[in-house]
């Protein structure tokens, strides 16, 4: 821990590693008082957020997601992360590459952007991209990103309350219940190699996906998931993505198209905290809507999820994966 450094070592800090002194009510709101800098020498993982909800079709408000994120990281980058038992930093070396920019007045060239923006992290340098949202149609351009890099299909993990494969079959549509539809449909993702965990919405064509609906999650429980998981995705590159309406409402209430009966905390970061032994080749995690929140419960909750994708990344690195 760099001791000699207290407070905002998201601007002040020169190492990538280590950790600085902070008081959690103050400082510099980088994820996890990460160093802010688009400087990728040396970076194992790069934190960005992608402020975007003109593709709800709800309630809109998660532009100001990746935001309300970082502020709920502070006490995560206090002390060494539960149940892992030490700091991530020490290992893994982490920045805050801050927002994508796009022309919210200019729609049609978003998705695009989003893409270039990703590609310009991955291609080039050994960094894996930790991604908030921002609504969950920031997963496609995502995917395509990661798609062109490290090539297709992918395996899908998708945590969620909605399959988002309703058909749409308009190339430029910005639509947040759609993206995986077209990504099956371009080839992005391979449908049997993917599973879609906590889904309780209908649909009359899920795609061929691998679907563990929320009810049986519940009844199943963490191990058997995770297993159902493993057996589905072995060893392929997999994209994760964790839109955070996958959690109950009672939990995550602070998101745009909540739906009675999804997991608890607990269940979800149990399954979380078990797929260290997949190939991740990127992660997300998106839809938190602040203003719908209630003491930052469900931001909070994003923040946890997103910590424990990086412990998963540092064990992997620490044992030479």
């Amino acid at each position: 821990m760099n001791t000699n450094i207290y407070g905002d070592g998201a601007f002040r800090r020169e190492s990538l590693q280590g950790s600085t002194i902070e008081n959690t009510y103050a400082g510099a709101l980088s994820f996890m008082r990460r160093r802010y800098t688009r400087d990728l020498t040396g970076v194992d993982v790069a934190v960005s957020g992608v402020p975007l909800d003109l593709a709800t079709t709800f309630r809109s408000g998660a532009r100001f997601g990746p935001a309300a994120i970082r502020a709920a990281s502070v006490q995560l980058a206090e002390l060494n992360l539960f149940p892992w038992g030490f700091d991530p930093f020490d290992d893994l070396a982490v920045i805050d590459y801050g927002d994508c920019w796009f022309d919210a007045h200019q729609p049609w060239t978003i998705r695009e952007t989003i893409k270039q923006h990703a590609l310009g992290i991955i291609n080039g340098s050994n960094a894996k991209m930790l991604t908030f949202g921002g609504d969950h149609f920031i997963t496609y351009p995502l995917l395509q990103a990661h798609a062109e890099k490290y090539g297709k299909p992918l395996s899908l993990l998708h945590f969620d309350a909605h399959c988002d494969t309703w058909p749409d079959d308009a190339p430029e549509s910005l639509n947040h219940g759609t993206m995986f539809y077209k990504a099956v449909k371009e080839g992005l993702i391979n449908p049997k190699t993917s599973v879609q965990v906590g889904i309780r919405t209908w649909n009359s064509d899920f795609m061929g996906m691998n679907m563990l609906f929320a009810p049986w999650v519940n009844e199943n429980g963490i191990e058997a998931t995770v297993k159902h998981i493993y057996d589905i995705i072995g060893n392929h590159p997999v994209y994760i993505t964790f839109d955070i309406d996958c959690l109950d409402p009672a939990f995550a209430p602070g998101t745009g198209t909540p739906v009675p009966g999804g997991l608890n905390s607990h269940t979800a970061l149990g399954i979380v905290r078990a797929l260290g032994g997949l190939n991740i080749v990127g992660m997300d995690v998106v839809e938190v809507a602040p203003a719908y929140d209630n003491a930052e419960i469900t931001a909070i909750a994003a923040a946890h999820v997103a910590a424990d994708m990086l412990c998963l990344l540092r064990n992997k690195k620490v044992a030479g994966g």
